[in-house]
């Protein structure tokens, strides 16, 4: 089967320092693929040379059996990858539907004379794009707070409208940078069903998470980068006993960490 993305020897540098080195990987249609790492790992990156807003160093990205490096954010939107960001980007000032609705305007025909004419088609477009608006706000969960300004909503509901409005933009993959950053654990278990409902409404999904719970529950496979490099990949289980993956996070080896806990328990 023809994977959905896949990444080949991606690199990406900053002046003298190497974010990413040679990642390769492959993320199957209709799948959960996680991706994980310590801080300064390089999946934030990631995400960014995916989606255009880097440019590669080397290597290459397929999506859909095409070509996808070099392509501006927009373009790479158009071709059916939506992201939302570690730190939450809502235009505050709009209303949660507004927001959506903005995401929803990818999809759509009407130009600059149609909007200032207001002819029936763009009309009709128009309503249109409100009814799928709030069709989305209700597939999150905040179908209540349409109308109330993006910046005054409770925190995990700013994070699921960011979802709704990526939804809108009809994604074949949906990329999600730390979603459940900043989480109480009753919203993370909220993000948790919902993102698992997206799954099982038929889409893709790209997860970059620190909530190793929320990972573990969710990814049916894990890559784990570390200095810009792909260190491990596999179920989750597999990758949680890991060597390399636990001298990353704990920064001792192995054994040295079984001694410890040998010494905790005496």
């Amino acid at each position: 089967m023809t994977p959905l993305l896949r990444a080949e020897a991606v690199s990406k540098s900053f002046g003298g320092v190497r974010a990413l080195h040679k990642v390769s990987f492959t993320i199957a249609a209709g799948e959960i693929y996680g991706l994980i790492g310590p801080n300064g790992a390089g999946k934030t990156t990631l995400f960014n040379v995916l989606t255009g807003l880097y440019r590669l160093d080397a290597g290459r990205f397929s999506f859909d059996s095409a070509p996808l490096e070099g392509l501006a954010p927009d373009k790479v939107a158009a071709r059916g990858i939506a992201r939302t960001f570690q730190n939450i980007r809502l235009f505050a000032n709009l209303s949660a539907l507004e927001n959506v609705m903005i995401g929803r305007h990818l999809r759509t025909r009407a130009g600059v004379f149609g909007a200032m004419l207001r002819t029936r088609a763009t009309r009709a477009e128009e309503a249109a794009i409100e009814g799928r608006a709030l069709e989305l706000l209700d597939y999150v969960g905040i179908r209540a707070r349409a109308n109330d300004r993006a910046g005054s909503l409770p925190y995990g509901d700013q994070r699921r409208l960011e979802i709704a409005r990526a939804l809108a933009t009809e994604p074949k993959l949906l990329a999600l940078d730390e979603p459940a950053a900043g989480m109480n654990p009753t919203e993370a278990e909220v993000l948790k069903r919902l993102i698992a409902r997206i799954r099982a409404d038929g889409m893709t999904v790209l997860l970059i998470e620190h909530n190793m719970r929320l990972v573990m529950n969710l990814c049916d496979r894990v890559l784990v980068l570390d200095y810009g490099e792909r260190i491990a990949e596999g179920a989750p289980a597999a990758v949680q006993r890991d060597a390399r993956v636990i001298e990353a996070y704990l920064g001792v080896a192995p054994e040295d960490h079984a001694q410890a806990g040998t010494r905790d328990a005496a």
